[in-house]
């Protein structure tokens, strides 16, 4: 009995917009964001798939993204989970920062480890293994048993805490989970196998985009 998991990152959100560090921060979608996530869930539709449950974080440019995926599909009322586990990264001292501007306090060269670095986490905030530390659990202990039930499980989430779940997904390595970009508001398709293990894996939308 395969199950399916669908990933979808959250459209747009005003901080994205204005080139600001978001992490935890509880911005609201765009109307390009809106627009993003409505194309995600009319790329979904045409599937025809119709979910058992859907899982997003504490915050609403996600929680956003998943009603509006939910409300195309004709899935208004589907029961959905939000935990904190699946927020995107924290990104601590930088939240709210304009990234032009951490660039010239700390410098171009840092501001780049800090965003592209594995391990090595900003001043009073979250790596990617820090993010991943609290994303792998939740999603063995409270997702993934869904999806080897047979369901059909949806994840509105974050770049950084669904690149986390991709890591394991795909057995990418810590390097090749760093070069990876998600763009936003498009749903990423996996069918597993009983053994957790990926049977299959569509992106519906721009192929380009997604690697």
């Amino acid at each position: 009995m395969s199950g399916t998991l669908v990933l979808v990152r959250h459209g747009q959100s005003e901080w994205n917009l204005k080139n600001l560090f978001t992490g935890w921060k509880d911005p609201d979608l765009t109307d390009q964001g809106r627009a993003e996530a409505l194309a995600g869930a009319k790329a979904l539709a045409e599937t025809g798939i119709k979910f058992d449950i859907a899982f997003t974080s504490n915050l609403i440019r996600a929680q956003n993204t998943c009603q509006i995926i939910l409300d195309e599909i004709g899935q208004s009322d589907l029961e959905t989970v939000k935990d904190e586990a699946i927020n995107e990264r924290d990104y601590g001292d930088l939240a709210g920062l304009n990234k032009d501007d951490a660039r010239k306090k700390w410098g171009e060269e840092q501001v780049h480890i800090w965003r592209r670095s594995y391990d090595v986490p900003p001043p009073g905030g979250e790596s990617l293994k820090d993010t991943g530390a609290r994303v792998w659990p939740y999603y063995l202990t409270d997702i993934l048993p869904r999806v080897l039930r047979g369901e059909k499980v949806l994840v509105a989430a974050h770049g950084n805490s669904l690149r986390a779940l991709i890591m394991i997904l795909d057995r990418m390595s810590k390097e090749e989970i760093l070069k990876l970009n998600l763009a936003t508001g498009v749903p990423i398709v996996y069918t597993l196998n009983p053994d957790s293990t990926v049977a299959d894996k569509a992106v519906l939308g721009d192929m380009s985009s997604a690697h």
